[in-house]
Order: structure tokens, then sequence, then C-alpha cells
């Protein structure tokens, strides 16, 4: 766990330079915003978001579950299970957390109101995946540390969670198309690009499904699942309808006071 910043940096930049890349070389989409202007609102949303959560919650993920872990708090702290066992299950239960947290900012309108920086993109592309705000993040943050205390969800546990769960949200936002060869059965697994651009749909029966960052069975399970969108996937119409204008989204000012303003 001493290495544990370089781990998290390492594969996230990683995973971000090699779907970025993707993007410029074969990009799934046209962007109706210069990518310069969108960019520079969505990557300071991430700084500006990054700053406010460590004021906001300085002590980290990891931290908390090596203090539980040396206190014996949590559940699995309480219980003799294989380490294998508990790390899987660790995955597993802050997976169905995390479907639901976001389903939960989907339907009560006062977290809407914070979610929907997210969805107001007119595109979505890798940086889309970051974009989210401050306040969110915060909330987001306590949500995965109470459950971490309660479940005495092991440090490993948490290290390969969060790098797995920023490294599919990257995946699944890229602006690319995978072949049909590989999109097919990896659908069957994880959410692809297409399955999400379909949750960033205008359609608000769309907009409410495919909520899984990473695997598509808590869909399944709890009936959000749609494995297509009304229009094919070059036309879908992208961003929210009280945001017609692509430009009214693309500027950092703009996305850190939108929750505050009732349109």
């Amino acid at each position: 766990m001493t290495n544990e910043v370089w781990w998290r940096l390492g594969c996230f930049f990683s995973i971000l330079v090699i779907m970025m890349l993707l993007e410029w070389r074969k990009p799934a989409r046209q962007s109706p915003v210069k990518s310069r202007s969108r960019w520079f609102a969505n990557f300071g949303l991430v700084f500006a978001s990054s700053v406010i959560a460590r004021l906001a919650v300085p002590i980290g993920l990891t931290a908390v579950a090596l203090y539980s872990q040396q206190h014996g708090i949590g559940l699995f702290n309480q219980i003799t299970l294989p380490s294998v066992i508990v790390i899987v299950l660790s995955l597993v239960l802050l997976d169905i957390l995390i479907y639901w947290q976001h389903r939960l900012f989907h339907q009560v309108p006062i977290l809407w109101r914070l979610h929907r920086v997210h969805h107001a993109d007119a595109h979505v592309d890798t940086s889309t995946g970051l974009r989210f705000h401050p306040i969110e993040i915060v909330l987001s943050i306590l949500v995965k540390l109470i459950a971490v205390v309660v479940l005495g969800v092991p440090a490993i546990a948490v290290l390969i969670f969060e790098i797995a769960l920023n490294g599919l949200a990257l995946f699944n936002h890229a602006n690319i198309r995978l072949p049909p060869t590989i999109e097919k059965p990896l659908r069957l697994v994880l959410m692809t690009q297409i399955l999400h651009r379909i949750h960033h749909s205008q359609v608000v029966t769309e907009t409410n499904s495919n909520y899984g960052f990473s695997v598509i069975w808590w869909d399944k399970v709890f009936g959000s699942y749609k494995s297509a969108a009304h229009k094919a996937d070059t036309d879908i119409d992208i961003g929210l309808v009280e945001y017609p204008k692509a430009q009214q989204n693309a500027s950092l000012w703009s996305l850190l006071t939108m929750p505050f303003k009732n349109k």
C-alpha cells in the first residue's frame, strides 16, 4: 500500500492517454463543441473537484480501510473468511453500491441537480468520464467511506476498486466504437461505449438506464438495462434538452454554478 498513489496515478494516466489517442485516431462521433473548450471545462472541473474533495475529506479510503482492519471494525473484520473471498465480496458489494448511488442521483431531484452537470455535456468522450460536480464527488467519497467502515473492506480491495472504477469510467465514456466482433461479446460483461452512450441520450427513458460504470449485471438484475436506443449509435442526441446550446456547457463557471440554477 506504500505505492498506492503511484499505482492509481499510473493506471489513471495510462488509460486516459490510450483512450484519448484512440479517440483522436478514429472517433465514433463528431463533437458539436470545439474540443479545446470542452476539455478546459471538463478537466478544470476535475482539478476543482480534487482540491475540494481533499479539503472536505482529507483522509483517504485506503487509510480508513487500514484503520478499520487494525481495530477490527466492520463486518469482514469480525468474521473469518479466506482473503480472496473477502476481496471478491468487497468488490461486488462496492460495485452494487455505486450502481444504486448513480441511480439515486437520477431519481432524487436535489441529487439530479448535481449529476446533471455530467449529463449536460453535449458530447461524450473520455473527458466526460471525469466531469462531475465537486459536491457530487464529495458525497460519493462519503458514501464509499461509510461502506468501507461498515463492511470492513480490506485496503487492497479499496485500491483495486478505485483503479477499476476510474479506469472503466474512462473506457466506457471514450468516443470510440469497438468492432462488432469485440463489442458484442464484451457487452455481455462490461458496459461498452455504445451501451453507455444510450445512458447519455436526451430521451429520458434511455437516460434512466444502463447505470453501471463497470459490469452490466446490476442493470439486468434490477431492470434498468437497455441494449439499444431508439436511434442508431451515430444519431443519438447527446446531452440534456434543457441545454440545447452546446456552448452553454463549455465553461468551467457554468458547470460549477449549474446545480444552483433552476434551469
